[in-house]
């Protein structure tokens, strides 16, 4: 049985510090320059779990924005042939002007 200083044992302790260190390298990985390494590591911990969570919110809203682009680029496939000519709509090839 291992010593436990505040709740922590060595495996929590090796869990702990690979969860952290892999947060301080999204958050500078992800914010594309705005953080540098030193400053997120002396981040006060609410501040670094605030900004995660914020850069994290940030890149679900961008996929999701991109998955609902590619549902609306489904229908203009619809009016592109294969051959990348502008098929008729339907209703014009039915339509006679007699």
């Amino acid at each position: 049985m291992g010593l436990a200083f505040f709740g922590l044992t060595l495996n929590s302790a090796k869990e702990y510090r690979a969860k952290f260190l892999t947060q301080i390298h999204e958050i500078c990985f992800y914010g594309q320059g705005g953080y540098s390494w030193p400053i997120v590591y002396e981040m006060p911990l609410w501040l670094r779990r605030f900004t995660y969570h914020k850069i994290k919110e940030h890149y679900e809203n961008q996929k999701q924005e991109i998955e609902k682009s590619k549902g609306q680029n489904s229908i203009m496939k619809e009016f592109i042939g294969k051959d990348g000519l502008v098929k008729s709509p339907e209703f014009l090839k039915k339509t006679s002007y007699k």
